[in-house]
């Protein structure tokens, strides 16, 4: 089993596919048919409680799932203020099909801004990482990805779990392109070096 992030650190595409890793997949953060929820989008701007409703557990598993890797113990509370955030403004999205999109935009900067936050506490450094064949690999990766600032594990999980370009990605975290690529790189550089002690 590869472990993520352990390709070259100049080349965006040779990271592992860390989809087997601990629910932290690309597959499962995929969002719903953005068709289905148009009418849902529409009718809660017209302040349906019942298709809001209905949104919110549609848009809850999806926001927990971007969430999570990012702002990691602080994720369920990363979660909750995004879907705050997205209902407050559903009524600011004028192309319903754009809902996922405009979703994981709030969700990201939530999960940064709630990670960031909760950063005033630093975890111990890992004394010992496991073997790469260890049973408990996704808590171990979990583990190596606290370590990361938020902004590096933000552009971990927009680039190699989402599996958005480096053009998205910029402007999901509104930072240029060139700082995409530097993070990126320091990312994936120091998750190896704290993998490989």
């Amino acid at each position: 089993m590869g472990i993520p992030w352990a390709g070259s650190a100049g080349s965006a595409g040779s990271a592992g596919s860390p989809g087997s890793v601990g629910g932290l997949g690309r597959a499962e953060a995929d969002p719903p048919d953005p068709a289905a929820p148009a009418d849902l989008v529409r009718a809660a701007q017209r302040g349906d409680r019942m298709a809001a409703s209905e949104l919110l557990d549609l848009l809850t598993p999806y926001v927990g799932r971007l969430c999570g890797p990012i702002a990691l113990q602080d994720g369920p509370d990363a979660t909750q203020e995004a879907l705050i955030a997205v209902f407050r403004r559903i009524g600011q999205l004028r192309e319903p099909a754009a809902l996922f999109g405009w979703v994981r935009v709030i969700a990201v900067r939530e999960a940064v801004r709630v990670a960031r936050t909760a950063s005033r506490t630093v975890p111990d450094p890992l004394d010992e990482v496991p073997a790469r064949d260890d049973p408990q690999l996704a808590a171990d990766v979990r583990d190596v990805l606290a370590r990361l600032s938020p902004a590096h594990r933000a552009v971990l999980v927009l680039r190699d779990l989402e599996g958005l370009d480096e053009h998205a990605v910029s402007a999901l975290l509104g930072v240029p392109e060139p700082t995409v690529r530097t993070r990126l790189f320091r990312a994936r550089r120091n998750f190896r070096k704290v993998w490989e002690r």
